[in-house]
């Protein structure tokens, strides 16, 4: 079942890239306390995710942390040392990268696709997702091959 405004995100592990290497953090201690802007995408250096989404959400940082958002985090079915190389790669370093490598946050939030056609398995879906204090607030889910409501200037048009 996808997860809709007003649930709280589902317990699940994600690995967090920091400068010391992969640091295993719980969903539930990840959101706790604040509010987070998290973007899922099908995965790291792909086009659109490499060309537009994260460079949107590196241009805007400040503007969405201006309007209250305290942490910007992508994630993605890939291990943390290719969301950590995409994160060097992309100078997105006002983005914290989370990796999704076995999809267990994307699945507990029923936000999966199936990529086998294009050799990638089980992925996540493109969104952006407001959470304050681990309770959605806003979700912004695209349909097949768009790229429009989980842009950092809808989100930021949105707060």
């Amino acid at each position: 079942m996808t997860i809709n405004v007003g649930d709280r995100v589902p317990t699940t592990m994600l690995t967090k890239v920091t400068p010391d290497g992969p640091d295993q953090v719980s969903s539930d201690e990840f959101f706790k306390g604040r509010k987070v802007a998290l973007v899922a995408v099908p995965g790291a250096f792909t086009p659109t995710c490499s060309a537009r989404h994260l460079p949107g959400f590196v241009d805007k940082a400040a503007d969405l942390k201006a309007k209250g958002i305290d942490e910007i985090a992508f994630t993605s079915v890939n291990d943390a040392f290719v969301m950590g190389a995409w994160g060097k790669a992309s100078d997105a370093g006002d983005i914290t990268m989370l990796a999704d490598g076995n999809a267990e946050f994307a699945k507990a939030v029923g936000l999966t696709f199936d990529g086998s056609k294009f050799g990638m398995g089980e992925r996540s879906q493109r969104y952006s997702m407001l959470i304050n204090d681990g309770v959605v607030e806003q979700l912004n889910v695209e349909a097949p091959g768009e790229f429009k409501v989980s842009s950092a200037e809808h989100l930021l048009s949105e707060i």
